[in-house]
């Protein structure tokens, strides 16, 4: 792919296609701006909604309120469980509180979750690719009735404490992507005779398809910036996926945290958002872009997303 032309003094920033929220965000904080629409302020979220400070802060003007543990939210509140899903024991101490709850897992999470206990149910030993400590990973272990073996690398399957002919099953985070778990599942199947997990197809789409559009970008931009939060496991990666392109790559929340020696000399500005990161961020990264010099935009053609994701029984009234 051949660099743009770009007009004499300006900055060239190429924005990708896609980026930003996936449909599984959308559907959680819609859910709380539903539910507040509903039941009216304030209505409690366990943890962040989603891994955005300016999502969380947004919502937290309109009336949402986060909370770390359920023990903290009033009997019979509103409670909604974040996009990244919750373990079971976090399930049965909301009904002991007697509180509503209001479920905003991401349907590709709970897709994991029955994909992991279905395994289980078929008497196969289940192996998790993922980060140790992610939410969605606690979450997922959490909804397991049984062992949930945890690998994150591929050192890790070496280490694992069962036989080589055990029936084994994987599932992944879905905030991987199949690049990111390739070489991972591929020593899981030359260690174990008798492997089993999901098709590709099964995969977090806009995970994949946010990688995918980075690694095009990689081939004409000179710097490459990700918007999005410093806890966010996709928005990191897209980060990571420009560097090892070669390409400077840096994150950032939003324009404030620009850093103009990231673009000196720099002819060509990638620009892209993690799967949580609000599209006026991006803008706001552009404006700060536009204060150190002219700004021609240009979008760099990608993958048109239209998944939509149905909101709980709860608020289908609105």
């Amino acid at each position: 792919m051949q660099k743009l032309a770009r007009d004499a003094g300006s900055i060239q920033v190429v924005l990708v296609q896609p980026r930003g929220f996936c449909a599984g965000v959308v559907r959680a904080i819609s859910i709380v701006e539903r539910a507040l629409e509903k039941y009216e302020a304030p209505v409690f979220v366990r943890h962040e909604i989603v891994h955005n400070k300016h999502v969380v802060d947004d919502l937290k003007a309109k009336g949402a309120r986060f909370v770390d543990e359920i023990d903290e939210i009033p009997e019979g509140a509103v409670t909604i469980f974040s996009a990244h899903g919750v373990a079971r024991e976090v399930e049965v101490s909301a009904e002991e509180r007697g509180l509503p709850v209001i479920d905003a897992t991401c349907p590709l999470v709970t897709k994991v979750h029955l994909q992991g206990k279905r395994y289980l149910g078929h008497g196969r030993t289940l192996i998790l690719v993922g980060h140790a400590g992610h939410p969605e990973v606690e979450g997922t272990m959490g909804q397991i009735p049984g062992a949930v073996h945890l690998v994150q690398t591929e050192d890790d399957v070496a280490l694992l404490p069962i036989s080589p002919d055990t029936p084994v099953a994987y599932i992944t985070q879905t905030t991987l992507s199949i690049d990111d778990t390739r070489g991972i599942i591929n020593a899981i199947k030359r260690r174990f005779t008798d492997v089993i997990g999901p098709g590709t197809n099964d995969i977090c789409y806009a995970t994949q398809n946010r990688q995918t559009a980075v690694r095009e970008l990689s081939k004409i931009a000179d710097v490459i910036l990700v918007v999005g939060a410093n806890n966010s496991s996709n928005s990191n990666r897209l980060r990571e996926i420009g560097e090892e392109a070669g390409v400077p790559s840096y994150l950032l929340a939003d324009g404030s945290e620009l850093n103009p020696d990231w673009i000196r000399g720099a002819q060509i500005v990638g620009l892209t958002a993690g799967a949580s990161a609000p599209e006026a961020m991006v803008q706001n990264v552009i404006e700060a872009l536009r204060k150190l010099g002219p700004v021609d935009v240009t979008n760099l053609p990608g993958v048109e997303e239209n998944v939509e994701f149905r909101l709980p029984v709860q608020l289908h009234a609105l």
